[in-house]
């Protein structure tokens, strides 16, 4: 008798990454939509860092980090633009910046001080 009836290996593992993706995206939306920072950047860096998951699980990239900056620098871009167009989304252009400031923190700490791996 099997210790797992019903698995084997040609069946393809579960990935955990979209629920945390259709987490984050409500989670940042209310943030933005009410003016509540910490929300806002909670939900920005989970949607991101979820993205960034997928896209280092589906092969599309070798390590998580320079996929982290990319995002940090479209927060930016739409940071920057609700920052200085807007007088009414200030605060919310703000909570944007700040998140894209945490993963590009992560992204380049991560570069610059996680030992690469050998391919084995």
């Amino acid at each position: 008798m099997d210790e797992q009836p019903g698995l084997s290996d040609q069946y393809r593992m579960a990935s955990p990454w979209p629920i945390f993706v259709a987490f984050g995206i409500p989670i940042a939306e209310l943030g933005i939509l009410f003016d509540v920072f910490v929300v806002a950047v909670g939900g920005l860096l989970l949607f991101c860092g979820s993205l960034t998951g997928m896209i280092r699980e589906a092969g599309y990239a070798k390590t998580a980090w320079r996929p982290l900056t990319v995002f940090a620098v479209l927060l930016f871009a739409i940071g920057g633009g609700l920052v200085f167009t807007d007088v009414n989304l200030v605060t919310r252009g703000y909570a944007i910046i700040t998140a894209g400031a945490l993963l590009a923190a992560a992204g380049i700490g991560g570069e610059l001080f996680v030992p690469k791996r050998e391919p084995v």
